[in-house]
Parts: structure tokens; sequence; C-alpha cells
């Protein structure tokens, strides 16, 4: 990377009850790699699902977990989750919920970048964090090499919640305005796209065919209808167990509970106009108000307005 400043750099890593980012230090990237980043619940499941559908698809069978593996998540044995990897003869893609700053970034690979309305992101988190059962928990706290506290249980009130976790940028789990906006800056790079969970909502097909061309994937007509039922939220409720059987292992209700539908603005019969008032000051505070305006609306939603 010698004479590029402009690339994204790795100058730090995060090791918390979940992550671990000195994975990326061993990882080899291959040519035409995919990466999709998020801060999570802002769609991960779904883009590593039309990922996984525009790469081997149509195939219902196809596991989205397995195909785009998270990989700097700490309670996978990094041999396990490289070796599993590097096995791998199709066209890779791996998922991260870190900053861009700490992890490796390679010219070789493309990176999708799925934002959400904070709200939203929370309200899901608050249904997932929730859901964790007793396994959960002993793997992200009890798992050896433990750095900084561990994932506390959830409080029942969602509006002291959302306090709670805007209050500590994320908290209990890593930096929301971090993640977004080391993401924000790269926007520019050729090999980065950003995209919007609203923008998706309101034109998945659409935004499958972006993603299609952004990646260099030629859309086989006859297969395109499959395709994107395969990646409707519909089906992938229908068949949560095919796409993350993982989640059976961590959640109370099994993957059932993993794949909601998608609903956004779930908030707004709780959050008062002080309390989204109070949030869209911090947002343009941490991220500048271009970038505020895309996490809040979206393409579609700002179109709207």
């Amino acid at each position: 990377m010698a004479g590029h400043a402009d690339i994204p750099m790795k100058t730090r890593d995060i090791h918390n009850h979940h992550m671990d980012s000195t994975v990326w230090d061993e990882f080899i990237y291959r040519e035409g790699d995919i990466v999709i980043g998020t801060w999570a619940k802002s769609g991960t499941t779904w883009m590593q699902q039309i990922v996984g559908q525009l790469i081997l698809g149509p195939d219902p069978d196809l596991c989205a977990m397995d195909l785009a593996p998270w990989l700097d998540m700490r309670i996978i044995p990094r041999e396990e989750m490289l070796a599993g990897l590097e096995a791998q003869t199709h066209r890779r893609c791996v998922k991260t919920h870190l900053p861009l700053d700490a992890l490796v970034f390679s010219e070789k690979a493309k990176y999708i970048y799925v934002g959400r309305d904070a709200r939203d992101v929370v309200w899901s988190l608050f249904s997932h964090h929730h859901q964790f059962n007793d396994d959960a928990y002993r793997a992200f706290n009890e798992t050896p090499g433990l750095v900084g506290p561990p994932l506390p249980r959830p409080i029942d009130d969602v509006r002291e919640y959302w306090r709670q976790w805007l209050a500590g940028d994320g908290y209990p789990f890593w930096s929301f305005f971090e993640n977004v906006s080391s993401w924000w800056a790269a926007r520019e790079q050729p090999n980065v796209m950003l995209i919007h969970f609203a923008d998706m909502k309101a034109d998945m097909e659409g935004a499958m065919r972006e993603v299609a061309e952004f990646l260099d994937i030629e859309i086989d007509p006859e297969g395109w209808p499959q395709i994107v039922e395969y990646c409707s939220f519909d089906w992938m409720k229908a068949n949560a167990h095919t796409i993350s059987p993982g989640a059976d292992m961590i959640f109370k209700d099994g993957a059932d509970k993993f794949i909601n539908k998608g609903t956004n603005s779930r908030w707004r019969d709780v959050l008062t106009d002080e309390d989204c008032a109070h949030f869209r000051a911090v947002a343009e505070e941490k991220l500048g108000e271009e970038c505020a305006d895309w996490l809040a609306h979206g393409r579609a939603g700002a179109a709207a307005i």
C-alpha cells in the first residue's frame, strides 16, 4: 500500500466480549473477496443472503452464515475460522462489525457497508439482546481471552435501554458513531459501497442489482426471480434455520427470533420529540450533518421528505 496515503489503513485493534480484530492481521485476501460491514442489526444477515445468492444462487439451501462468516467474532477459534475460509473454493465473503480503521483494507477486495437509522438499530438490538440464552452469555463472557467488561444482561425498559445505548455510544456493545464515521469517510474509495437499509426496503430488487453491479456479478435472467424470492424477508423468516442455524444455540427461541421482519420506526410510539431532537444533535456532532442525514433517512427516505 506504499504511496497510497488515501487508502484506509488499520490504526488500532478492538477486542471485547464479541470481537477480536487481531485476526485481520492473519487473514490473507484473495482477488475478488467481499467484506460486508455493519455496526450490527442493520441488515447484516440480509446482505449476507443477497451476496450469497448472487454468487451461488439461486439456492434455497444456502447458509448465509457459513458462506460469509463473522471473521472477527472471538468465540470461534481463530485457526478454525481461517482454515474454513482458506478451504473455500468459490468467491469468498466475510462479515465484520468493526470500524474500518480496525481491519486490514485491501485493494483486492470489495467492501459493502449497510447503514440504518440508529433508533431502528436499537429497537432491533433490544429484541436481539433479550433473546440471548445462558449459553450465549457463557460463550461471550467465559471464552478465554476476554478483554474488557463482560456482556451484561439487558434491562426491560426499551426507552431507558435506548438512553443508555446513546449515552454510552453503543453500550454495552461497541462504539456506534466511530463505526459509521469510519466507513462514511471511505465512501469515495472505488472498492467501497455504502447502502442504506431503508433503500433496500424501499426497492430490494433495485438494491440487489446495484450490489451485483458493484461486485461485477452478471445476473442470470432465468434464475433472477428465484434469487429475489430467496432474499425477501418473508422467505428468510420462513427458512431461518437454513440461513442461520447457529442462532439455535444462542437464542432462547432459536433462529425463528434471529430473523425478524425488518420493521422500521417501532421507536415512534416510545421516543419523545425531545428524545429525537437530542439524538439528532448527538448524531450531527459525531458524524456531521450529511452523514447524519444519510443515516436517518437513506436515499429513499431523504427524497420523500
